[in-house]
């Protein structure tokens, strides 16, 4: 079947080849045929090829952003309705701009299901049509806590908004397909 490694970098792969006996010293050898990367290893394979492939078609194209409204009067927000986030955002926005007028559409922020919600939000939002900027995002976590972010579904409903968004997803340290897509990164 195959035998699973974790070397020193913590990515985890599943070895396949021969395994050979050394008879005088009892050591084994391990002719390895083919990797494969499992766990976080693979989520980062994933996330580097659908960004290799939305790259190809333009989603993260410069001219293609659109801009962000200097003084909006009414914002969308899509997040989760219970997160630490939310209320970052909102004091944020109270302190910078008090008169802005704060529409939430809660969504699942991770899971299953969570990337198609938060895609769905960004097109009922659209439909909407009244608000003049989008921000869609959570707070931190692991790469696999974020991969909502990193899902198809989500970059392109993105790249389809007509209203500008802007992706606040994770730590500054963090970056998702999303965060390449958005009109703007927070």
């Amino acid at each position: 079947e195959g035998l699973l490694f974790t070397p020193q970098d913590g990515v985890k792969v599943i070895a396949r080849g021969a395994i050979t006996v050394y008879p005088p010293r009892g050591s084994y050898q391990i002719d390895v045929e083919q990797l494969t990367p499992v766990g976080i290893g693979e989520l980062q394979l994933a996330f580097e090829r659908l960004k290799e492939k939305l790259a190809s078609e333009g989603l993260f194209d410069p001219e293609r952003k659109k801009p962000i409204p200097e003084y909006p009067e009414r914002v969308g927000i899509i997040t989760s309705e219970t997160g630490a986030a939310l209320q970052d955002i909102r004091s944020v926005l109270s302190r910078r701009f008090p008169s802005l007028e704060v529409l939430l559409l809660p969504v699942r922020v991770q899971g299953a299901g969570a990337a198609e919600e938060i895609a769905q939000a960004i097109r009922d939002m659209n439909a909407y049509g009244k608000v003049d900027v989008l921000i869609v995002g959570r707070g931190g976590g692991s790469l696999e806590d974020l991969w909502a972010f990193n899902e198809e579904v989500v970059a392109r409903a993105i790249f389809a908004s007509r209203i500008p968004v802007i992706s606040a997803v994770g730590h500054e340290i963090d970056f998702s397909i999303a965060d390449f897509v958005a009109d703007l990164r927070a």
